[in-house]
């Protein structure tokens, strides 16, 4: 085959050009059919996946895998034209180190192809696990979930991709590879505060011991409602509309208590005392008449009026309710509570004031001389 400088030399000598452009159409008539075949095949291709492939994948539970190959379609008919564009160039009598040019720029867009296909799969997974979601009630938390882990797959894809290139074009990827690592060490080192809360947001986000919008009880015995889980912290609104934010590793490292998971159910409870000439039976009848008669408080678990302990001045009786709602319990709590009162006193049954009897006994030290003389 000869060279492009032969090539050109015989362009410019007399009766050698109908030569040099026969030998060039016949190159430039192979390579264009190369690269028709390729086309053609990838509409071939993209013709299947969106009429056959759909057929096979309609007999699985999800629509998933039709919405990967639907978003996939037009990147794999390019990766085939460009295999077709790779091969006809090979056909051509061109210069080594022109080819060679050629070849590793179609390298490099093939390798962007692959991340491109690698991220809309991604994507499409991410949108299909937050539409699973909302179904399932929990779209909120999925949402913010899947900024943070798009952003960080995509930071893998390129710097695997990053080293792919530079591995293809014989460039020594260790040095870089350690400076990466010791950049990253020294990072860490840095900031492992800030990292330590980053890695309690991964493991809330995944282990999911509450929800956005669920009612938990921390281990210092605040109550609040969950309102925003980020890399760093989380922020709680409390009873009093305050928003507590609280970093996520000591979220990781106490005991929480979620109120409203796996049921919503919430025990109340009302301790009062009653005089010791009171009748128990009918304190434990009377307490439970409230608790029923309250619409809030639930049949099942039933009520329930227990006589605890022997007080100082009063027997302590305890009545346990459970209602359906852990944001009622307070004003729950507030109608009993104003309906034993107002029972008791129809009633007669007394709630004692703290009784204290102190008794003095006299001695002779302490009693006067003319009393002692008497």
């Amino acid at each position: 085959m000869p060279s492009l400088l032969e090539m050109l030399i015989a362009l410019f000598t007399p009766g050698t050009t109908d030569t040099v452009a026969i030998f060039w159409a016949k190159h430039l008539l192979l390579a264009t059919l190369v690269v028709g075949s390729f086309w053609l095949l990838s509409q071939a291709v993209a013709y299947i996946i969106s009429h056959w492939a759909s057929r096979l994948t309609s007999f699985t539970r999800t629509d998933l895998d039709d919405r990967i190959l639907k978003r996939l379609a037009p990147s794999i008919s390019l990766l085939i034209t460009l295999t077709g564009v790779y091969l006809a160039l090979r056909t051509l009598p061109l210069p080594e180190k022109l080819l060679a040019a050629s070849a590793g720029g179609l390298f490099i867009i093939n390798v962007v192809i692959i991340c491109v296909m690698l991220y809309r799969t991604l994507n499409e997974t991410l949108l299909w696990y937050v539409e699973r979601s909302q179904d399932q009630g929990d779209g909120k938390f999925a949402r913010q979930m899947v900024p943070m882990a798009e952003k960080i797959v995509m930071l893998f894809i390129i710097g695997a991709a990053l080293i792919v290139v530079l591995k293809h074009f014989h460039y020594d990827i260790l040095s870089l590879v350690t400076a990466l690592g010791i950049g990253s060490l020294a990072i860490g080192m840095a900031a492992k505060d800030t990292l330590s809360h980053v890695i309690s947001g991964f493991t809330l986000m995944i282990d999911r011991p509450f929800q956005i919008g669920d009612r938990i009880k921390l281990g210092s015995g605040q109550i609040g409602d969950v309102v925003d889980i980020g890399l760093r912290s989380t922020k709680i609104q409390g009873l009093d509309t305050t928003v507590m934010i609280i970093p996520n590793s000591d979220l990781c490292n106490s005991t929480v208590i979620n109120m409203v998971r796996p049921t919503s159910v919430i025990q109340g409870r009302t301790t009062v005392g009653v005089g010791y000439d009171s009748d128990v039976d009918q304190v434990k009848r009377v307490l439970l008449e409230i608790a029923r008669n309250c619409d809030e408080v639930l049949e099942e678990p039933a009520p329930l009026a227990l006589f605890t302990s022997f007080g100082d001045s009063a027997l302590t009786m305890l009545l346990l309710f459970w209602i359906n709602d852990p944001t009622r319990l307070g004003a729950v709590t507030d109608q009993i509570n104003s309906a034993i009162i107002r029972r008791f006193r129809e009633e007669r049954i007394e709630i004692p004031f703290p009784i204290r009897t102190v008794q003095i006994q006299a001695t002779e030290s302490t009693i006067p001389a003319a009393q002692r003389a008497s």
